[in-house]
């Protein structure tokens, strides 16, 4: 019989802050919450920020202008003590050009660029004036501050921090896990879509020959897109566990929490940690998304509400009148234990995931451009909640939380895939939900971010409204959709979790409540098994609630063990029968696979 693969914890941070406890959550749905939410909404954001001050903790949240900072990065380092050359595209030299420059036509495209020693290389782009908005973390919250991160790339100083939240949230110590659980009974997949970018990465490692600066030994290995688990198995959990980073661009997320899903229910693993990592708010990384048209420019989104200045907070307008979508950074992780443990460790339930349906697109003409999969992944999803659940959850109490880019493209042709799902299954007005609108899109992160939405919802019975658009756009197809710019109260069975990632990457996750979670784990344990847990979850949760308590009183640091727990080869007490390894109690017992029973002799 197949395990239910369940959603014990969640963590991380993205533009609406702390994931874990749902306090991201609550940021996106502000507006909706009572005193007492508000307030331990706005704590999480003080303890993150570093102070108390109301409006400055919201406005340095969600969607909002670059900082000067974020530009076209010519220099690993500074400045530089002696003259350095460089090509640049004519359309990225400043204007005016700084003293000293000189500048020498190459083509009516490019300039060689000399520039005298001692100046500052890290010269402002045409970034700024084009794109100047992006989903960033809360203003003044800097991860690499709280453990002794090394010059790690930003992506993975947010994965520590991000995968340290969610054990935070889960409520049982590891190294309790670590004896319960054999090594081959743990995993952790995760990776990001745009590998590490930035200057302690691969970004630095291809600037730095051509700028006459010295490549560092850490930059190209760090900056590799597996780093992500790699850095969680070796420094956070000390897990020889299975490992592996699934890669689909904006549907990455989607890709490693398939790969989870498929290994508990297979038996291949009782405890997975699935998550990304994304830190795409270099210049160069936002500068290739606007010169392929993806970004909403500066211009564009005045020109939608004829004004001069554009309104950078609503700078993405899912399903709306709209101009392309905004870039965000985000890294979000969740642990996932089959049914049989997490009711007998007392695990909390936050939801299920049954599983996670991935197709491509098949034959089509670009290769950017959307197709055919994300019927196939919508379309067997819908189809999953209706086995599970029945007709009435799915038609009546199951909402989807599109991939909502902002994209004139992506507001037709999702609308048309989710309007066509909804006709098959005749679901009559089927609530959309797309928080892209408050956080962005933090590209291979995307799903995290949905997921933890959703758990939101699950959990306060609030859908958030696409609030950054006037009016949803006539071109849509939403004759069985239910759109809404404001948060509605929901209770629902099951989430569909959309992504329509760039490639032919689509995936589409189902999610269900607790509620409905614990319905079936009750058909399946029985009434006696239900009970015992709900006596033992009490002090899981009451382990959460404190950690809760310290994170808001800024008393919580990230896991992080650097040369802690080491074992190598001399350690390891191997026999014909098992492997047994120091901190694990549990061998890995060798056992003979019954699917190969058939070509035995």
């Amino acid at each position: 019989m197949s395990a239910l693969p369940v959603i014990t914890a969640m963590g991380g941070i993205n533009a609406a802050g702390r994931s874990s406890m749902h306090h991201g959550f609550h940021r996106l749905v502000f507006d909706a919450l009572d005193q007492g939410r508000r307030r331990s909404t706005l704590d999480a954001l003080g303890a993150l920020s570093g102070h108390g001050d109301e409006q400055r903790l919201l406005d340095g949240t969600l969607i909002r202008a670059l900082p000067e900072s974020v530009r076209l990065t010519m220099a690993v380092n500074g400045h530089s003590d002696a003259p350095v050359t460089v090509e640049m595209r004519n359309m990225d030299l400043p204007e005016p050009l700084p003293a000293g420059w000189r500048v020498e036509p190459i083509s009516r495209q490019r300039s060689r660029v000399t520039l005298p020693a001692g100046a500052d290389l890290r010269a402002p782009s045409a970034i700024e004036r084009r794109v100047s908005a992006a989903g960033q973390l809360p203003d003044g919250f800097d991860p690499a501050a709280l453990y002794p991160s090394r010059n790690h790339p930003r992506a993975l100083q947010m994965a520590i921090y991000g995968v340290s939240d969610a054990f935070g949230m889960l409520g049982i110590p590891w190294d309790s896990l670590r004896g319960r659980l054999a090594p081959d009974q743990v995993a952790v997949f995760a990776s990001n879509a745009m590998a590490q970018l930035d200057d302690n990465g691969l970004g630095g490692m291809m600037r730095a020959p051509a700028l006459g600066a010295r490549t560092t030994s850490k930059q190209c290995p760090l900056g590799l897109g597996e780093m992500t688990a790699d850095f969680i198995n070796a420094y956070v959990l000390r897990s020889p566990g299975g490992t592996g980073g699934m890669l689909g661009a904006c549907a990455t997320f989607l890709y490693n929490l398939e790969r989870a899903v498929h290994a508990i229910r297979a038996g291949r693993a009782r405890l997975v940690v699935v998550g990304t990592s994304e830190a795409p708010l270099v210049a160069e990384v936002l500068e290739g998304y606007r010169a392929m048209g993806a970004l909403a420019e500066d211009e564009a989104l005045a020109a939608l509400d004829g004004v001069s200045q554009p309104d950078l907070r609503r700078a993405c307008r899912p399903f709306g009148e709209n101009c392309g979508f905004t870039m965000a950074e985000s890294a979000q992780f969740c642990v996932l234990m089959d049914d049989a443990l997490a009711l007998e460790l007392g695990a909390d339930i936050l939801g299920a995931v049954p599983d996670v349906f991935v197709h491509a697109d098949g034959a089509k003409k670009s290769i950017s451009s959307p197709g055919i999969g994300n019927y196939l992944t919508l379309g067997r999803g819908a189809n999953l909640v209706r086995q599970l659940l029945g007709e009435d959850a799915l038609r009546q109490r199951s909402f989807v939380h599109a991939h909502g880019t902002g994209t004139p493209q992506n507001r037709v042709t999702e609308s048309h895939v989710l309007n066509q799902v909804a006709k098959a299954f005749a679901i009559e007005q089927w609530p959309v939900a797309a928080i892209k609108a408050f956080v962005g899109h933090s590209l291979g992160s995307a799903g995290g971010d949905q997921l933890a939405a959703t758990l939101g919802t699950f959990a306060e019975g609030l859908l958030p409204g696409i609030a950054t658009v006037d009016a949803f756009a006539d071109d849509l197809h939403a004759s069985h959709l239910s759109l809404s710019q404001h948060h509605r109260e929901l209770r629902p069975a099951a989430g569909l979790l959309n992504s329509k990632g760039f490639g032919g990457n689509n995936a589409t996750a189902v999610t269900l409540s607790p509620e409905s979670t614990l319905e079936l784990l009750r058909r399946r344990h029985g009434d006696a098994t239900l009970t015992r847990w709900q006596h033992a979850v009490e002090s899981t949760r009451e382990a959460a609630r404190d950690y809760d308590q310290r994170a808001l009183r800024g008393e919580t640091r990230p896991e992080y063990h650097f040369n802690e727990g080491v074992i190598d080869g001399e350690d390891v007490a191997l026999t014909d029968r098992d492997i047994r390894l120091p901190g694990w109690d549990q061998p890995l017992v060798f056992r003979d696979d019954p699917g190969f029973d058939d070509y035995r002799g």
